[in-house]
Formats: structure tokens, sequence, C-alpha cells
């Protein structure tokens, strides 16, 4: 039977203190993103700058989140060279970083000592984990809510290792 799984918009408004996430993919395809990658891609890098479109409502939940004393950390494990779609993710991280989340890359060759859980995923509190599911092709399987403290444990270790060895977004060249 299928698991019930709060929306992530209200796992992150019971959120009081911190919300970690951890990417650990050199691709995703996730469908509402599809045109931008192309267009920028093709050269147009407007979407890597645009505080209203697509992104404004990520942009408004972090600004929101932090604006209420919860830290918002995300770390990203990538191989280098860096694929074109982290290339994509980085030039476009600024906003993220502009709205309040904090932002750490980790080359993937430093991250081989690191006990890693199998899926990206976003930690609420040293709690609750939500484990998020793509397919082969990057796009999205649908997420997993676990909150086995062995779980939790393991997320909260991994992470914290990312974020210590991993280097500010603004010092990440690609």
């Amino acid at each position: 039977m299928p698991q019930s799984v709060p929306s992530f918009a209200e796992m992150i408004a019971d959120c009081q203190h911190s919300a970690v996430h951890l990417e650990m993919r050199d691709a995703y395809g996730i469908a509402p993103e599809v045109a931008e990658f192309e267009a920028w891609k093709a050269g147009d890098d407007s979407s890597r700058h645009d505080r209203t479109g697509r992104r404004r409502a990520w942009l408004d939940l972090v600004r929101e989140t932090v604006g209420r004393g919860v830290v918002v950390r995300r770390a990203r494990i990538v191989s280098e060279p860096v694929s074109e779609y982290i290339r994509f993710e980085h030039a476009g991280t600024g906003l993220n970083i502009e709205a309040g989340e904090e932002v750490r890359w980790l080359p993937r060759r430093q991250a081989s000592d690191i006990a890693l859980p199998g899926n990206d995923f976003w930690l609420f509190d040293e709690r609750v984990v939500r484990f998020n599911h793509f397919t082969g092709d990057g796009a999205s399987a649908g997420p997993e809510v676990a909150e086995d403290a062995a779980v939790v444990r393991l997320c909260t270790s991994a992470f914290e290792t990312v974020w210590a060895r991993g280097v500010p977004h603004d010092s990440f060249k690609v």
C-alpha cells in the first residue's frame, strides 16, 4: 500500500529550526524546468535571474521560512567536470542564496568515504526525512517519508559531513 506523504509545503511549514537538502544527481529531468534548461542550453539565461517566473513560489517559500527563523541549507554532491545540468543549476543558485538558502557544493571524489543514503532528501529539524525518488532519466518518482531514528541519524550525519567538506557557492567554480 502506498504511503500517505504530507506535501512539501506542509512539512516545511511544520519545521521550526532547520531544513536541509542533499542532492546527489548530476542531472534531473523535472518537467517544469525542461523548457528553461533547453533555453539556457541555447544561450538564454534569463530564467536563471527571473525572480517572478516559475521559481517565484520557491523563492517566496524560502524567504518566509528563513524569516521565521528556520535555517535552510542545500548541499550538492557533483561529478567533475560538472554536467551541463549542474552548470545550469549553478547559474541559478544566486537566487536561492538571495532568498536566504545557504548552498555548498562537494566534488564527488571528496565524498567517497561518506556513508550516504541512496536517494536525495530533505531533513526537517533532524527528526523527519523526506526522500525524493527519481526515475533513471531524472523525472520525479514521488517522495517517501521516514522518521526511523537510524534513518534520521544516517541522513543527519551524511548531510553534516557533506556540508563541512563542501565549498560555498560563491567559491565553487564550474
